[in-house]
């Protein structure tokens, strides 16, 4: 089956794209801000956006004052109101737009929910700031007691008013809060979030002190992370009044603890920022969490559901895909990262060798990525326990297919190391193993691979016996995902250090130690097994003694199999999965060739799950782990039929 003909993907589906703006302002000029108002949803219409949020107030701005109190004033604002709803007809996009209103002789700052020329809702600031710089008790009240209102506007009656109201279309469910809803303790976007809101939207008015910027960058985060949700913050620009405060126009459109898209603060332009959420991988991790589901048994809270429909539309991706999505783009991160990861191994097989009473290691050594940072692993352990590394037993075991360059990076490392450093040729063992079971060593099959692996792991565990030591695997997650490993050979040992890591995120690794934490000998080394081909070297050398099993041309790249991995594991479909990757590997591999890869992960994950089932104790490192004992659960012959495009 070519790709061409499998079945089409409808994005549109699975994601809605957001907007957050800040435009520009005048001080009380409603008819200004209106245009400004108008000319960002034309922009973002343009762009396929379904939710553009606003700042707070910004149909008067928000540094108003006692004219606030002014009902001449007030009265223009909701002619503004009607005005954007008048501009929004044959729109398919909900605005969220901030003006006062009066409500029962009290004046409120206010979310307008607007959609096809009609108010949906409006929703009042819950908690107003009455504190340091901030006096809006002054002309605000609370709004955090309104549910189940309706008000009557000139041009619009029974408008649904209150903090209770979710605005829905299909699985999209939409929530707003307020500047001062998100610091308080309990925001009300949880709340909404509990009671279905995928989407929270905050309009704001955040002035800009030293350093508020990042913690307000981290609310977004952490409220959207705990939320499970997306979060759209758009807060007030450079443009209101200078008076006693500044506000910057800062943007964030944030998803489920990790902020997608964020402006440069400080524009003396309107600004904009545009993202695509991902709301069907939302749902799952909701469909997922346990504790996100029990947490909505404990709240009283009420919503009314406002329905309405988006119209169905082309889609345009505003996001980028990361080609890998276990590593991160921040090179800071990226150091960050890998250290944590690599205190977690040495800290977890730390605890193992301490239960265990053992003083020895027994580990292979290849010259390949996974075994190298499998030691380095070990070596940081018996540091950190005060073991001597001399009793840390590194075997090499050349083969058939052992090669020049590959053996003496092993032999080298473990000497700088000092490592207590053992060989054993294991062709004479595996041509006798030929003899004893009929086969024909000339033919390199799966037969004539496996006794090698198998011999090599009978070695590891027979000398562990002799030694009294500890066996460490080696293997990674890319590697029991596809199971391209031996069953009981490289697939077993008595403790692993790299069951979480995945291949591409194993380069990183082993380029930070050689950066960070090794001499310039040592680092050299590392560097060459960087630059090494990944094989597992069964099959026999080329002519010119070089690697001529390389596992990227057997099995497919890793940095595909690690991204099919990924979203597969998060749930999504494989429909979705070729269009992400088609869209991350743009320019790098054709649609044909990602869709062959996928079609072979996805046998391959099924088909190989039983290896994965009986997989040696290994600590956890990141959201993806393929333990039977932890994140994956999962029968060894379920069919993988469905799965197929």
């Amino acid at each position: 089956m070519n790709s061409s003909n499998n079945k089409n993907y409808s994005p549109e589906k699975d994601f809605i794209n957001v907007a957050a703006a800040c435009p520009t302002v005048n001080v009380c000029d409603i008819d200004l801000n209106i245009n400004n108002i108008k000319k960002c949803i034309d922009d973002a219409s343009n762009q396929n956006v379904k939710l553009i949020v606003f700042p707070e107030l910004s149909v008067t701005s928000y540094t108003c004052g006692d004219l606030f109190l002014n009902r001449s004033f007030l009265s223009k604002s909701t002619m503004g109101i009607e005005n954007i709803c008048s501009f929004s007809k044959n729109k398919d996009i909900l605005v969220a737009v901030g003006a006062p209103l009066i409500f029962n002789d009290s004046l409120y700052n206010c979310a307008f929910i607007i959609y096809e020329g009609k108010i949906l809702g409006i929703v009042p600031k819950s908690f107003i700031p009455n504190y340091s710089e901030f006096y809006e008790k002054r002309w605000f009240s609370e709004g955090m007691h309104i549910n189940d209102e309706k008000i009557d506007l000139d041009f619009q009656k029974d408008i649904p008013f209150g903090v209770d109201l979710i605005f829905k279309s299909g699985v999209i469910k939409f929530g707003f809060e307020i500047c001062e809803d998100l610091w308080v303790t309990i925001p009300p976007s949880s709340y909404l979030s509990l009671k279905g809101a995928n989407v929270i939207g905050n309009l704001s008015a955040s002035n800009e002190i030293v350093s508020k910027s990042s913690y307000r960058r981290d609310l977004v985060k952490s409220q959207s992370g705990r939320c499970v949700s997306s979060y759209i913050y758009a807060s007030s620009g450079v443009y209101e009044s200078s008076t006693d405060l500044l506000f910057s126009g800062h943007l964030i459109i944030g998803e489920n603890g990790s902020i997608l898209k964020e402006n440069e603060r400080f524009e003396r332009e309107g600004n904009m920022i545009i993202s695509s959420i991902d709301i069907e991988k939302l749902n799952g991790e909701r469909l997922k969490n346990i504790s996100f589901r029990d947490n909505n048994k404990n709240t009283l809270f009420n919503v009314r559901e406002i329905e309405f429909s988006f119209k169905e539309s082309s889609f345009k991706m505003h996001r980028y895909i990361e080609k890998q999505p276990f590593v991160p783009k921040d090179i800071r991160e990226q150091e960050i990262r890998c250290k944590e990861i690599f205190n977690i191994q040495s800290s977890a097989l730390a605890k193992r060798i301490e239960h265990t009473n053992l003083k020895k290691a027994v580990i292979g050594i290849s010259g390949g990525l996974d075994s190298t940072l499998a030691l380095l692993v070990v070596v940081k352990t018996f540091d950190l326990l005060h073991i001597e590394r001399k009793n840390i037993i590194t075997i090499t075991m050349p083969g058939f297919g052992t090669t020049d360059r590959t053996y003496n990076n092993a032999i080298n490392l473990c000497k700088k190391l000092g490592t207590g450093l053992r060989e054993v040729d294991i062709v004479p063992s595996c041509l006798q193993h030929f003899k004893d079971i009929g086969h024909d060593p000339s033919i390199h099959d799966v037969t004539y691979e496996n006794v090698q692996a198998r011999e090599r792991t009978q070695i590891l565990m027979d000398v562990a016996n002799k030694e009294d030591a500890l066996v460490i695997g080696t293997g990674d997650l890319s590697e029991l995902a596809l199971g391209w490993c031996t069953y009981n050979g490289d697939q077993m040992s008595m403790y692993s250090v790299n069951p979480s890591i995945p291949k591409t995120l194993v380069r990183y690794l082993v380029k930070y130690v050689s950066t960070n934490e090794s001499e310039e000998e040592i680092s050299n080394i590392l560097i060459d097994i960087l630059d090494t081909p990944v094989s597992p070297e069964l099959l026999p050398k080329d002519k010119e003694g070089r690697i001529a099993q390389k596992t990227e041309d057997i099995v497919g790249p890793y940095e595909l199999h690690d991204f099919f991995l990924y979203h597969f594991v998060k749930g999504s479909s494989s429909e979705k999965i070729l269009y992400l990757a088609g869209l991350a590997f743009e320019g790098i591999y054709s649609k044909d060739t990602i869709y062959k890869w996928l079609q072979l992960f996805i046998k391959r994950f099924f088909t190989q799950q039983f290896k994965r089932s009986a997989m040696p104790d290994g600590p956890k490192v990141g959201t993806i782990s393929l333990s039977p004992r932890g994140d994956w659960r999962m029968p060894s012959d379920a069919s993988y039929n469905s799965f197929l495009l």
